[in-house]
């Protein structure tokens, strides 16, 4: 006899419901989400009198916060596929580097000097993936390897050049340069001048700068950080490729027999994430005028924290941009607001281990809920 058509459908007893907690606790953006909430209310008390949440105070940790966002959208991906780029930190002076020379020193335009140092560090991270590919090495040896090549030419490129490691006169090669306004340049800034005529932010009151809002516009290196979180969060989670970032990360090899290209989607991330430096590199150098040998220093190591605190687990296949982008936003305001609040500065560098080491507990416990482990 067939089931009456008014008989309840029978349910699945292999299916499991999960509890809407359970569906909050296993979201990778958990840990980022209390994370920041704890770091703002404590701020908000201890040095909301300090001028941390004027407008100028603002911009302070937002470009800071900023500058981690751009490398940790790039580390975040790459995390999620299962591998790591330790090479950034190296990236990033190197990137700038190339940049102060081919235009200072080889006096190229700017734009040029910005596209063709763009061109040869996505080569350099595709040969990163590359080598990790064909080898079978792990990604932190071989992107090691290239944490000290980078950062020897680096060093040894101005010293040979300049007989110096500090190459200046970038902001004077870049007047007028239509692509260095993109990464060096701020925009709305008739927006912030009627918001300083109409009060809402403080202007300045004496001197010749007079009925001026102190921020005057909004500095292209957030607008890189927004729209490369806009990107990343899109195609990791909107798009078949972001299936595929997920599967390369999760279980490799179940997802080459599922037809997905693995191996071109690891050297892609590689790349995007050299990408990500270069930004960060082209944005410092505008915004400073100089290139600097020592530029991008532990980098690496901040990027890949702000991804765990975030809600990346160390071993792929699960993380979330939005997650990596407020344990970026929390490094920011950690670093600042301690300023802000009169407290020793390197004490920053505690904080940077107890947070990691309460992410990586966190992170770890979500996966046990995930997969089923006690």
């Amino acid at each position: 006899m067939t089931d009456s058509p008014n008989q309840p459908a029978a349910v699945d007893e292999r299916i499991k419901e999960r509890s809407p907690l359970r569906e909050a606790l296993i979201r990778p953006e958990l840990g980022g989400i209390m994370g920041t909430a704890i770091v703002f209310v404590l701020f908000l008390l201890f040095a909301s009198d300090s001028g941390m949440f004027n407008s100028q105070g603002i911009l302070n940790w937002s470009q800071v916060s900023a500058q981690f966002m751009i490398i940790a959208v790039g580390a975040c991906l790459l995390m999620i596929a299962g591998e790591f780029d330790l090479s950034v930190g190296s990236m990033i002076g190197f990137c700038g580097m190339m940049i102060a020379i081919f235009s200072v020193t080889m006096g190229w335009p700017v734009w040029l000097a910005i596209i063709v140092t763009f061109a040869l560090c996505i080569a350099i991270g595709a040969l990163n993936g590359f080598i990790v590919i064909r080898t079978g090495l792990p990604s932190f040896i071989v992107t090691l390897a290239f944490l000290f090549i980078l950062r020897g030419f680096t060093i040894y490129l101005p010293q040979t050049l300049e007989r110096k490691t500090i190459i200046g006169g970038v902001k004077d090669a870049a007047e007028g340069d239509w692509l260095a306004a993109i990464f060096g340049g701020k925009i709305l800034t008739g927006l912030f001048q009627w918001m300083g005529d109409a009060g809402i932010i403080a202007t300045f009151e004496r001197g010749s700068n007079i009925g001026k809002p102190v921020v005057d516009g909004l500095p292209m290196l957030i607008v890189w950080a927004i729209v490369l979180i806009i990107f990343g969060h899109i195609l990791l989670t909107r798009t078949k490729f972001g299936n595929w970032i997920f599967a390369s990360g999760g279980d490799a090899e179940a997802a080459r027999n599922s037809g997905v290209p693995v191996n071109r989607v690891k050297i892609l991330m590689f790349m995007f994430t050299a990408f990500c430096a270069c930004v960060f590199a082209t944005c410092q150098v505008m915004e400073f005028g100089s290139a600097g040998a020592d530029r991008g220093l532990l980098k690496e190591f901040e990027a890949i924290i702000a991804v765990v605190i975030g809600g990346a687990l160390l071993t792929g296949g699960y993380g979330s941009v939005i997650g990596a982008a407020l344990g970026a936003l929390i490094f920011g305001v950690v670093q600042q607001g301690l300023f802000f609040a009169g407290v020793e500065s390197s004490l920053f560098r505690v904080f940077l281990g107890v947070i990691l080491l309460f992410a990586v507990i966190l992170n770890t416990y979500i996966r046990r809920i995930i997969t089923g482990e006690r």
